[in-house]
C-alpha cells in the first residue's frame, strides 16, 4: 500500500481545479508502509516509557514523606490536567499542524519526565507532573495524523493496528520500570530512562518523510491506495465550511493568529458536541467508566474473593494486556464481516461487555474469572476502536485533533468519576464496582440502540443548534456520503 499527494499545481491553483488525470499524473509515492511502521513505533516507545515510571508514582510520592490524601491529590492532578488541557492541545494541532505539535508535546513531556527524575520533595514532584499532563498527548496527535494518511475504511484497522503496538509498550514497560527499582535510586533511573525514551522519539519523529508527505497543508489530497493511484479525498465536514477554496483559506489563515484559530475552532466544535456528537461521547464516558470500574479493585477483590496473591493476579493483568494488543489485529477481519458497520460493530462489542461484567460480579471460581477477562480484553479493545471511528467519521478530518482531544477529556472525566464511585460500591461488596460497571454499560446500550445511524458518518447529518458555518461543512460531508 502506498500513500501518495497532489503536488500544487503551477498557477497556484488549489486543488478544486485539478482533474483526475492531472493527479493520477502528477503523484509522489513515498514509502508510506514505512512511514506508518515508524508511527507505530511512536506509539510503542511513547507507552513503553511511560508504563515504566506509572505504576512506580504512589509508592514514590509516598516515601516523600506526605499523608495519604496529600498523595491522592497530588496523584489525581494529572487526570485533571489532562480534562482541560485535551481539547485545546487536539485543537492546537489541527491549526499549527501535527509535526509541531508532536514534537513540543514529545519534548516538553521529556522535561517533565526529567524533572521527576529529580524530585527530592513533594514541590518538584507536583510539578513535574505539569507539563505531563498538560502536553503528554502523543497518542492524540499520532492518531489524528492516522486519520489524516487514511481512508475512513481504512482508518479503524490502521487505529487497532497503532493500539496493539501501543499496547505492546505497554506490557514490557512495567516489567522493565519493575526490574529497575529494586536497584538504589531505583525510581530516579527509571524516571531519567524514561525522559531518554522520550527524546529519542522526538528524534524520531523529527526523521519522519514530513517533507515528501507535506501532511500539514489543508490543500494535498491525501488518500490510502493499494494501486498506487491517487485521487482527491472529499472534504468532511470541515469546520471552516465546506464552501471555502484552498485559496480563501490560506488568506484566512494568513489574516489571522494561530489562537484566534484555535479559539474559532473551539466554538464550532462545541457546536458539534452539542449537536450531533453528544451521544457518542456519552457512550464513550459511560462504557469508560464502566471498564475502570472493573479495573479499580481487581486486585483486592480477587485477594478478598478467592485468596489469589497480587504477584499471581499480576501475571493475569499481563495476560489479559498481551490478549488485547493482539485484539487490535481482529479489527479490520470484524469490521469488514460488519460491512464497515463501526456503529453496530460498537453495539455488540458494549454488549458482551455488559455481559462478561456480570458474569466476572457473579463468578465462583477462578475459571470463570479468567474466561471473562481473557474475552473483555477482546471486547473493550474492539470497542475502544469504534468508538474512535466514529468521533472522526462525524468530526470530519479537518477537525480530527479535536475530535480526538475532546474524547481524551472524556476519558479523563471517566478517570475522575470512577474512584468515587468505586469507592461507594466497593463499601457495599467487593463485587459492587464490576456491577455497577455493567449497569453503566446497559445505558449506553440503550442510548446507542435508541440513536442508531441508518448509515455510516450519519451522526454529521444531524445539526440541530449548530451554527451556519459548521452546518455548510456538515452539509458537505453528507454529500460526500451519499455519493
Amino acid at each position: 500500500m502506498e500513500l501518495g499527494f497532489r503536488g500544487r499545481p503551477a498557477s497556484g491553483q488549489g486543488l478544486a481545479s485539478e482533474t483526475p488525470a492531472t493527479a493520477t499524473a502528477a503523484p509522489r509515492a513515498v514509502d508510506s508502509r514505512g512511514f506508518l511502521l515508524c508511527l507505530y513505533l511512536v506509539g510503542f516507545l511513547d507507552l513503553f516509557g511511560v508504563s515504566m515510571v506509572v505504576p512506580l508514582l504512589s509508592l514514590h510520592v509516598k516515601s516523600l514523606g506526605v499523608s495519604p490524601a496529600v498523595a491522592g491529590v497530588v496523584c489525581s492532578s494529572y487526570g485533571i490536567l489532562q480534562l482541560f488541557s485535551s481539547t485545546f492541545v487536539g485543537c492546537w494541532s489541527d491549526v499549527v499542524g501535527r509535526r509541531s505539535s508532536l514534537l513540543v508535546c514529545i519534548l516538553l513531556s521529556a522535561l517533565g519526565y526529567l524533572l521527576l527524575g529529580v524530585s527530592t520533595n513533594v514541590f518538584l514532584f507536583t510539578l513535574a507532573r505539569v507539563p505531563v499532563g498538560v502536553f503528554k498527548h502523543t497518542l492524540s496527535i499520532s492518531r489524528a495524523l492516522l486519520s489524516d494518511l487514511v481512508t475512513e475504511k481504512e482508518r479503524p484497522l490502521v487505529l487497532g493496528q497503532f493500539n496493539t503496538a501501543s499496547g505492546v509498550g505497554f506490557i514490557l514497560g512495567p516489567m522493565v520500570g519493575g526490574y529497575l527499582t529494586e536497584l538504589d535510586g531505583g525510581f530516579y533511573v527509571t524516571a531519567f530512562i524514561c525522559c531518554s525514551v522520550f527524546l529519542l522519539n522526538a528524534g524520531l519523529v523529527w526523521l519522519l518523510p514530513w517533507r515528501e508527505t507535506n501532511l500539514n497543508s489543508a490543500e494535498n489530497g491525501w488518500i490510502w491506495n493499494q494501486k498506487q493511484a491517487t485521487a482527491p479525498r472529499k472534504s468532511e465536514g470541515r469546520l471552516s465550511g465546506a464552501a471555502a477554496t484552498p485559496k480563501a483559506r490560506r488568506s484566512e489563515k494568513k489574516g489571522q493568529r494561530p489562537w484566534v484559530e484555535v479559539m474559532s475552532a473551539l466554538k464550532d466544535m462545541k457546536s458539534l458536541i452539542f449537536s450531533s456528537l453528544w451521544d457518542v461521547f456519552l457512550v464513550r464516558l459511560l462504557m469508560g467508566v464502566a471498564v475502570m470500574l472493573y479495573y479499580s479493585n481487581y486486585v483486592l477483590a480477587l485477594e478478598e474473593r478467592f485468596g489469589v496473591r497480587p504477584k499471581t493476579t499480576g501475571y493475569l493483568i499481563s495476560y489479559t494486556s498481551a490478549l488485547g494488543a493482539l485484539a487490535g489485529f481482529a479489527v479490520g477481519p470484524i469490521l469488514r464481516l460488519y460491512k464497515h458497520n463501526s456503529h453496530m460493530v460498537l453495539l455488540h462489542s458494549s454488549v458482551l461487555t455488559c455481559l462478561l461484567l456480570l458474569l466476572y460480579s457473579t463468578a465462583t471460581t477462578m475459571d470463570v474469572v479468567v474466561f471473562s477477562s481473557t474475552l473483555l480484553s477482546f471486547s473493550t479493545t474492539i470497542g475502544r476502536t469504534c468508538i474512535t471511528d466514529l468521533q472522526l467519521s462525524a468530526g470530519g478530518a479537518q477537525a480530527s485533533g479535536t475530535v480526538i482531544g475532546v474524547g481524551q477529556s472524556v476519558t479523563a472525566m471517566g478517570r475522575i468519576i470512577a474512584p468515587l464511585l468505586s469507592g461507594v460500591a466497593q463499601e457495599i461488596s467487593p463485587c459492587g464496582p464490576p456491577s455497577l460497571g455493567a449497569a453503566l454499560a446497559l445505558v449506553a446500550i440503550l442510548i446507542m440502540s435508541l440513536n442508531k445511524p441508518p448509515h455510516s458518518g450519519s451522526y454529521v447529518l444531524q445539526s440541530w443548534g449548530a451554527s451556519p458555518r459548521l452546518q455548510a461543512g456538515l452539509k458537505g460531508k453528507a454529500a460526500a456520503l451519499q455519493n
